[in-house]
């Protein structure tokens, strides 16, 4: 028997410790510092309104307070309908329209063309709202004001608008459909079509 042929190994390289290695001590150090940092962070949890038994609120009474929105306006004449007496036939209670500083200066910037739906804005009967926002968009401070205060229907015929008052729990939504007021997640509106 012969012996057996031994290759020669091209471009063998000592093996080296990775700068990357666990089993550095900087490296460790890094870990450590890591997992300290995510420990000391506490869980920010938001409380719930007192306001809310389970999904249902109870601070919504008959003068409903309705935040109205600039598309809203816009859609009801377009439907030739009037905003307070069918938002009264809706919920067969009295309403009060609220519209808030930003909803109001969405308006005068749409210009001529919406200046029916500014005069009606401008009307004795809906209640003017102050926001502490400044220049901010009219469905962010919607949305903010409804947060804050739970008291409030929303009413816009926006998809998207809806869509996040959906997300906060006990506030209702009031939109058009079929040339009539409709209302959301609210059991009391026995005016409103099913």
């Amino acid at each position: 028997m012969g012996k057996a042929k031994k290759t020669r190994k091209f471009a063998v390289a000592k093996k080296i410790i990775s700068p990357k290695d666990a089993r550095l001590k900087s490296n460790q150090k890094a870990q450590q510092a890591k997992l300290e940092s995510k420990k000391e962070k506490p869980r920010h949890v938001e409380q719930a309104s007192s306001a809310l038994f389970f999904q249902y609120n109870t601070q919504l009474g008959p003068p409903y307070h309705i935040l109205v929105d600039t598309n809203f306006i816009n859609f009801s004449i377009r439907n030739k309908m009037d905003v307070v007496r069918s938002m009264m036939d809706c919920l067969l209670a009295k309403c009060i329209p609220c519209i808030t500083d930003c909803v109001m200066g969405e308006l005068e910037k749409l210009g001529a063309k919406y200046k029916v739906a500014l005069r009606m804005a401008q009307d004795p009967r809906f209640e003017r709202i102050p926001c502490g926002c400044r220049g901010c968009y009219a469905d962010d401070c919607l949305v903010k004001m409804v947060t804050q205060w739970r008291c409030f229907v929303v009413a816009t015929c926006d998809k998207e608008l809806r869509g996040r008052i959906r997300k906060i729990p006990g506030v209702p939504c009031m939109y058009i459909s079929s040339h009539r007021y409709t209302v959301e997640r609210m059991p009391e509106a026995f005016g409103a079509p099913r």
